[in-house]
């Protein structure tokens, strides 16, 4: 067990947090960039989302691949390997003389990044006594959050001073940091165990018994589809706010850093709802109303009723539900997985980035028809909804009510 005292502690729980966000980081950051980036490789808005959308996909891909990694050969060697993946693919975004090339470099940046997110969450559980896991959690939340609010501005200001290419030069520099990190201030947590299995078949069945239970795949699911509409909304607000609002680049990352505000402040609030709410109860309340809120903020765009401010107050409204639906969908969709939670929290952070990817990828094909965003957000909550509703009549007979709102309650303390 590390011993958490002064400076040596401090360090851990910086590099830790830093691993947790290079991939918020690398997702928040050159979206100001977006208009500049189409000028520089000749080509449209449109088509830089899709760099969005194959991001997504390499995280989610990725986020199954190091889980045993991590287990066979120790969590530093993969750390290196990953992140030496994600250091040359940020030269190669930052060299990238085409779209496609861009597209490319951007799934592989992400498949060596995601390494920090899956390696961060085990060496929480290896490093620090239990009783410490829910503060240190909390520590790593909070880097993890400030990153949207930190991020867009600064990208915002650094292609206005000197092109989006050195956006990526700046990602260059963070990953050169914590792998210096790594290497001087971070232990080796766990041995490598050889006779950890990566054959496929062992891995897909776990997987599968985690998919099939109806818990695990109601809350999963309508978590993950609700999440969906901040992909969208990621994705699309580029377009929608620089393109349709003429805001600039920095105009824009302070509208993004104060809806993600929003969001960051429900999911505070949730907690103390939850001394007096059950999660079902907490998930049913901000699905309605989220759905509500999507209907009028896609009525307003089409009817052309909306103006910048109706705009902002409606998505900041609509994310402050999303702050509410995913702690509480994470820990439900976990609460039966004691045992197997490593598992089973992979494929959650899997489901939810493949289908925020396709939610991306949406708005981004949709784009050259009409202005998609709002559409594809109502769309998400409406089928968030409809999943929660017809899934909760196959969650019958399953643990007692009260074995999982206890553990619900515990598991959401640590998010």
């Amino acid at each position: 067990m590390h011993n958490n005292n002064g400076k040596k502690g401090f360090y851990l729980i910086l590099i830790l947090g830093l691993l947790t966000a290079i991939g918020p980081f690398s997702i928040d950051m050159y979206l100001p960039a977006f208009p500049d980036i189409a000028k520089g490789l000749n080509t449209t808005v449109a088509k830089v989302m899709l760099s969005l959308s194959s991001f997504f996909i390499g995280i989610s891909a990725g986020q199954l691949l190091y889980g045993p990694l991590l287990e066979r050969y120790g969590r530093k060697k993969p750390l290196y390997a990953g992140l030496s993946i994600y250091l040359l693919a940020s030269i190669g975004c930052a060299m990238a003389t085409s779209i496609n090339a861009l597209i490319m470099f951007r799934l592989l940046q992400a498949l060596g990044g995601c390494v920090g997110m899956v390696a961060a969450r085990a060496m929480v559980r290896d490093l620090f006594e239990v009783k410490e896991n829910a503060k240190i959690f909390s520590l790593l939340m909070l880097v993890v959050a400030v990153s949207p609010i930190i991020a867009p501005t600064l990208g915002g200001y650094v292609t206005a001073a000197f092109g989006w290419r050195y956006v990526f030069i700046m990602l260059i520099a963070v990953a050169l940091i914590i792998l210096a990190g790594i290497y001087f201030l971070l232990p080796e947590s766990r041995k490598p165990d050889p006779n950890y299995s990566l054959k496929p078949k062992p891995i897909i069945d776990s997987f599968m018994g985690i998919i099939r239970h109806p818990q695990f795949y109601t809350y999963a699911f309508t978590g993950a589809i609700a999440s969906a509409g901040l992909y969208a909304y990621i994705s699309g607000s580029p377009h929608v706010f620089m393109e349709i609002f003429h805001v600039s680049e920095r105009q824009y990352g302070w509208i993004f850093a104060l809806i993600a505000m929003g969001l960051i402040g429900s999911a505070q609030i949730n907690t103390v709802l939850l001394r007096n709410y059950k999660s079902e109860q907490i998930i049913k309340a901000a699905l309605s109303t989220q759905c509500i809120i999507g209907l009028i903020l896609a009525g307003t765009t089409y009817s052309g009723w909306s103006d910048l401010f109706v705009t902002i107050f409606l998505i900041f409204i609509y994310l402050c539900c999303q702050g509410f639906i995913f702690p509480n969908s994470s820990a439900l969709s976990l609460a039966p997985f004691g045992h197997n939670a490593g598992s089973a929290s992979a494929l959650l952070g899997a489901i939810q980035m493949f289908i925020g990817a396709g939610a991306s990828a949406m708005v981004s094909f949709l784009q050259n028809y009409f202005s998609p965003m709002t559409a594809v957000m109502a769309f998400c909550t409406l089928s968030a909804f409809s999943v929660l509703s017809l899934g909760r009549k196959f969650i019958v007979q399953q643990a007692s009510t009260e074995a999982v709102e206890e553990e619900d309650v515990e598991m959401i303390s640590t998010l």
